[in-house]
């Protein structure tokens, strides 16, 4: 069997290894030329396909209907998209022979969309996962293939979680694989309707209302923890990204809970919020360090 595979990210590389350890030919694939503007983390797809001797391209979104010859030629019988973040036009799904096919970090239908696993903290979900599913036009939308849940731990920040996720994403390849590489693709409906979508998210949204509750506010931390942009707050005139919070205390007795915002004793940042509970700062810097 062969594929085009778009691919970025941790998911991007893990989900192309297991593409090529289950006996998938791939043939060419599109990445993403990484942005100086933003903190690169993630291990690199064009550096595996260099290693490899994949042909590996990295088209802008306005470019992608350029390579639809090309990939029309090579007569994919799957198109694989791992974490790719350009919208795949229907006229090159359209190139692969038996199914065009997409890792999406969520249990879909719940969080279709982009960022599923900060969005999936940030409401406080103590499971997610990652899906395989069939693409179309609409994002994240099309029916399910494989699916693998992953377990959200109270404390754990979105970087925790996404590397759990990217460890499902393999494991519903591999579940996968070897229905797909005899031509079979095993589906069931994704429910839109019995779901969610939600847009990306901006640096701008990690900034702390301590007028939330201190749930609310311990899930923002959590869910931009760096090396996401970060939650940040206001303090003595500094911008403050605050990196760690616990909602364990145990809290000094002379904190004034009935004023949201931060207060200091023996050198211990908490926050007030505004149900009246406080969260220990237990890590946070300036932001501009």
């Amino acid at each position: 069997m062969r594929a085009v595979v778009f691919a970025y990210h941790d998911v991007g590389v893990n989900c192309l290894k297991a593409l090529l350890a289950g006996g998938i030919q791939v043939d060419l694939v599109l990445t993403h030329q990484d942005d100086p503007n933003e903190n690169v983390w993630f291990g690199s797809v064009a550096k595996l396909c260099e290693e490899r001797g994949i042909p590996c391209i990295t088209p802008s979104a306005s470019e992608l209907a350029e390579w639809i010859p090309k990939i029309r030629g090579l007569a994919p019988e799957y198109l694989f998209s791992f974490y790719y973040r350009h919208m795949i036009p229907a006229e090159l799904l359209a190139c692969a022979k038996i199914a065009a096919l997409n890792m999406h970090g969520s249990l879909l239908p719940k969080y279709r969309g982009r960022a599923p696993v900060n969005w999936a903290i940030l409401h406080g979900e103590t499971q997610t996962g990652a899906t395989l599913h069939v693409m179309e036009e609409r994002p994240d939308a099309g029916d399910i293939v494989g699916q693998s849940v992953v377990d959200i731990g109270p404390d754990e920040t979105a970087t925790d979680v996404f590397s759990k996720v990217s460890r499902a994403a393999v494991d519903v390849i591999n579940e996968a694989l070897p229905k797909l590489i005899h031509g079979v693709v095993s589906k069931r409906p994704n429910v839109l309707d019995q779901g969610s979508y939600f847009g990306g998210r901006k640096p701008a949204d990690g900034q702390i209302h301590w007028n939330q509750s201190a749930i609310q506010v311990h899930n923002l931390v959590r869910a931009v923890a760096p090396p996401y942009p970060g939650a940040f707050t206001h303090w003595q005139g500094h911008r403050m990204i605050v990196a760690r919070t616990s909602l364990k205390g145990p809290f000094p007795g002379q904190l004034n809970l009935a004023t949201p915002g931060i207060q200091v004793v023996d050198n211990q940042a908490f926050g007030i919020c505004g149900d009246q509970k406080a969260v220990a700062i237990v890590e946070w810097f300036p932001a501009n360090s």
